[in-house]
Order: C-alpha cells, then structure tokens, then sequence
C-alpha cells in the first residue's frame, strides 16, 4: 500500500520503496514556497543539489542583492534554464526510443508528457518534436546542451532542418547555431525563413496561403460605448498598419505622457479619420461615409438638464465630446417640433470654411500646443461658435486631436499670448 501524499491542492500517488532514511525531495507549490514531498530514491539522487541550490534562491530576500550581482544571477539562471531544457530533451528523446511510456501504461510519450508533467498537447508534441530532431543534429545539441542558446533557439532551428534535404542541414546546422549565440529567436526565424526558400520556395507559398486564411477581424460594442478590436493580419496587412500608424505616431513629444499602446490606439483613429476625410471611399446611401452626432443646441450650450448628444450606433455622449466635435465639422441644423418631427432642414455647411482653414495653415504651421503637422490638426475655436464666438482666423486655432481632445475634455481654454505663442488655461465648467 503507497501512502498518498496532497500536495498544492494535487493528490498523487508515490512509490517510497528503498527511500528510508534518505533526505526528504522539496517542490514548490504555486506561490513558490517549498514542500516536503518525499524523501528521494536513489535514481533521483543527482537532483538533490539543484533542489537545495532553489531552496536556497527561495529564502534569499532579491531586494538585498545589489543590482549589478542581481543581473549576473538572472543571466546565469537564463543560462542554467537552457542546460535544464537540454537535459529534458535529451532524457526525452531516450524515453521515446526506448518506448518507456509503455512502462506507465501510456500510448506514447506525448500521452505521458501531458499526464504525467501536465504539458499542453501543444506543448508535449513540441517537445517530442524536438527531441527526435536533436539525435540528428549534433552541433545543435551540444550548444543547448552548454547553455548557449535556449529552448526558442532549438524550436526554430530544428523545424527548418527537419524538412532540409541531409546536406543542407549539414552544412547550415553549425552557421545557425553560431547565429543563434547572437540574435533573439525572431531575428533568427527571418533567417530560417530564408533558408527554407531556398529548398522549399512551394512549401513556403503553402505557408503564406495558410496564414491569410487566417485573417479576421472583430469589432463589437460594449454596454458603456467602449469598442473591442481582435483580429489576425496576415502578414501583408500586417506590415502596412504597422507601418502607417509608425508614421502617424512619430517619435514621442517630451510632455507626451500617453503609453505607447495608447499612441498606436491614436494613430489607429487619425488614421481612420483621414481616410474619411479625404472622400475617397464608397458611398453609401448616397453620401460619404461619416459619423453623425445628433444633438440640441442646449447640449451644445451646456445648458442646464440637458441631454447628451448621440453618436452613432447609440451611443450617448458628454456635451464636451461634441462641443470639440462641433469645432470643425460640417453642420446640419434641423428645427423639429415638440414631438421631434422635423420642421425645416437647414443647409449643412463646414463650419471653417477650405480658405479659413488655409490661412490658419499659413499661420500656425502645425498643433499651436505640440507642433504636429497641420495634416493631422483641427480646427478650434478660441470661443465656441454656439457661446457667440465668430468662426475666423482670428478665432480659431489649429490642434491636433490630442490637444484637441484636452482642452475640451480637459477643460483648458487656448489663449494667445503677446509673443504671438499659445498657451493652455485651466478652466473650470460653467455651471
């Protein structure tokens, strides 16, 4: 009868036969404490000082170490981890061969991988993967065997060379592993990939096929107005976003405190926005595509208990959202009823006209606050049309969306000093 030991909340079953008066095996629990087990069998012997050298690392406090001693500890901890993997690997690959999963009634080492350690199928397969491939691949293993590159290293290395006619893998093995000493795994995926071209140009076009199937793209709407965006690119899309929105976020400004998700988030809009802008996509319904903002003139004013204006799709948004809306757009105003039927439609007209918005160019150059270029600029009302201000040159100013959007959500008031430079006020809201 084997005593049953719980272990982190795990039940298991362990064999302590011939583990009398040997010291006790520790493992680590999920929140990495230390857990007396069992005592080790002598096949186990040779783990014992890694488990004490880890019990060790455990009990010392890292915030004592000096940082310099810190990152040599990580680095040679990086470096021990890949001998470890190596020597998994290694021990896997005789497993396999020798078919010693039969010896736990298991189908194959796979099965056993994922019973036995809990691997991911994914993940047990891989392994196996790679173990098979290594038997093949001296220079390769030694390398992950010495620590010199890691467990990502081998996983790309050997899944180009496994389809690599024999001499090609013999003669390219040693240059990527030398590569691999120097570069991260991306870098050194780029190169596999073109070595693959070389003998399998069809096996690659299979493979770019295979990725564009993929592609997709989600858009929903959360109860609060809040959009979600998930998707697969393939690998061309991919490329253009990423290079249209480096473009439009251009290195940081030094009061720029967004993060740099919230940046590409920006250019993703400003990109959006010049593309409706420009006129150039389909109708639809007879007009170009564009957002509607629906709103009274009291949302407009502030006015007290008023409303919040309707964006598009429903979604209810402040008085200020659509006061820096309304600075620059086109305005179409309607006179409806008490019961909301329309009376008469006024005609819809920018409300800074194309000249205005030249002569503010010539002026201002860019964002009057961050210096963006005047492309990516709107233009703002010094005082707001709807509180009496006039739409001019003389009161209006060009700012980005981002300034645009702090100083009406914000609550600042754009005011020009006797310099001729500009300035941001705080201003409370009016009551």
């Amino acid at each position: 009868m084997f005593p049953i030991f719980i272990v982190s909340g795990v039940t298991g079953t362990w064999d302590l036969t011939g583990c009398v008066g040997k010291r006790p095996l520790s493992i680590y629990d999920a929140s990495m404490c230390s857990v007396q087990m069992a005592a080790f069998s002598p096949a186990l012997a040779p783990l014992d000082g890694l488990v004490e050298s880890f019990d060790q690392l455990a009990r010392e406090d890292a915030l004592d170490v000096p940082s310099s001693l810190l990152g040599e500890q990580i680095a040679a901890l990086f470096m021990l981890r890949s001998r470890m993997d190596a020597e998994i690997t290694r021990r896997v690959a005789v497993f396999d061969r020798t078919q010693g999963f039969a010896a736990f009634d298991a189908h194959s080492t796979c099965a056993w991988l994922r019973g036995a350690v809990r691997l991911s199928p994914n993940a047990a397969s891989e392994q196996v993967r790679v173990a098979r491939q290594l038997d093949r691949l001296p220079e390769v293993s030694s390398a992950f065997a010495a620590g010199e590159v890691s467990l990502p290293h081998v996983q790309t290395i050997t899944r180009v060379l496994e389809e690599a006619p024999a001499e090609v893998a013999e003669e390219a093995g040693p240059s990527l592993v030398e590569l691999a000493r120097r570069v991260d795994p991306h870098r050194l995926g780029a190169v596999t990939r073109h070595l693959r071209h070389t003998f399998a140009p069809e096996a690659v076009v299979r493979d770019e096929a295979h990725a564009r199937e993929r592609r997709r793209l989600h858009l929903s709407e959360s109860s609060d107005g809040v959009y979600y965006l998930d998707g697969v690119l393939d690998t061309e899309t991919g490329a253009m976003l990423r290079t249209a929105l480096n473009a439009l976020m251009g290195p940081p400004a030094r009061d720029d405190e967004r993060s740099w998700p919230q940046r590409r988030h920006d250019a993703f809009g400003n990109l959006v926005r010049r593309q409706l802008d420009s006129g150039d996509l389909p109708q639809v319904g007879g007009q170009r595509p564009h957002l509607t903002l629906t709103a009274t003139v009291e949302t407009l004013a502030r006015m007290p208990g008023s409303k919040a204006a309707d964006l598009d799709w429903g979604v209810p948004m402040s008085s200020e959202f659509l006061r820096r809306v309304a600075c620059d757009c086109e305005l179409t105003c309607i006179l409806v009823d008490k019961d909301g039927d329309p009376l008469s439609v006024g005609r819809t007209s920018r409300t800074f006209t194309p000249a205005q918005r030249r002569a503010l160019v010539a002026r201002d150059r860019g964002c009057v606050l961050c210096g963006r270029p005047a492309a990516w600029c709107d233009g703002h009302h010094l005082r707001h049309w709807i509180d009496g201000g006039e739409t001019s040159v003389g009161n209006g100013a060009l700012v980005c969306s981002r300034c645009h959007y702090r100083l009406h959500e914000g609550c600042y008031r754009l005011v020009r000093k006797p310099d001729r430079t500009w300035t941001a006020i705080r201003d409370s809201l009016p009551p």
